[in-house]
């Protein structure tokens, strides 16, 4: 069973055909989807879809680009929400210094408070990082041994930055990137990392492997990340699947699951 550890089927991209695809994922091999919240919108239709779905679960937050969005009211929303039974997690959270705005500053503010609503709920986070490596292992460093773990999602950074984080206990979320041509850094970090802290995950409808590269991903897609993982790792398909279903069972606390 293969568990998708961060989707975004809220997303307009699946408009059209969200109920055909969703309905046939575990007749083909996907057992288990996180889907993650992005803005507020995003969250509440998290919790609708998670709702839905027996095997869908879900993790609530704001990406930095949409932190326009956050206020003491909208926070207090979400603070309120990440409580219901089926969020197992804050994300997706963290910094993104790609475009000039929103400013730095103000993605620091409600990256800070994000990470204090995981510590006092005590759910694992959900990172997103780039093109600010420092910055984001700076603030991660100050909720050291304070944060029940989390994921940093979608990694882009090199093997260094890898073993800070698992070395401070995170897991690395890993996905299409790593079936790319140009994808380097990222087989570099691969073949580093213990088969322990590595999970799959999609980013969908975003990020698609090869030989899908530029189509819209789903978790359909992720047996070609396997094979990628299994092929740098020297081990066999069926035991990454394995491996990273249990690291996903543990990263969210999934408990028992067929």
């Amino acid at each position: 069973m293969i568990i998708d550890t961060h989707a975004h089927y809220d997303d307009e991209a699946f408009e059209k055909d969200r109920k055909e695809l969703l309905e046939g994922m575990k007749e083909k091999g996907v057992g288990c989807i996180v889907n993650v919240g992005a803005s507020l919108r995003g969250c509440r239709d998290t919790i609708l879809l998670t709702e839905e779905y027996d095997f869908i679960y879900g993790a609530i937050g704001v990406h930095p680009s949409d932190t326009d969005d956050l206020n003491e009211e909208s926070f207090g929303w979400l603070s309120e929400n990440c409580q219901k039974e089926k969020i197992v997690a804050i994300g997706e959270i963290g910094l993104d210094y790609h475009y000039p705005e929103p400013s730095h500053e103000q993605q620091k503010y409600w990256f800070e408070r994000q990470l204090f609503l995981a510590q006092k709920t005590k759910l694992p986070v959900v990172i997103h990082s780039r093109e600010a490596a420092k910055d984001t292992l700076d603030l991660m460093k100050q909720f050291k041994g304070k944060l029940n773990g989390g994921v940093i999602h979608c990694f882009s950074y090199g093997v260094e930055m890898a073993k800070e984080y698992v070395d401070m206990g995170y897991y690395i979320g890993i996905g299409g990137v790593v079936t790319f041509k140009n994808g380097k850094k990222l087989k570099e970090v691969v073949e580093y990392l213990p088969m322990d802290r590595i999970v799959l995950e999609t980013d969908c409808p975003y990020l698609a492997p090869e030989p899908n590269r530029g189509k819209r991903n789903s978790s359909l897609n992720l047996p070609y990340v396997v094979k990628a993982i299994a092929e740098l790792k020297g081990l066999t398909e069926e035991e990454v699947v394995c491996q990273t279903c249990e690291n996903a069972k543990k990263l969210y606390s999934l408990g028992d699951m067929d």
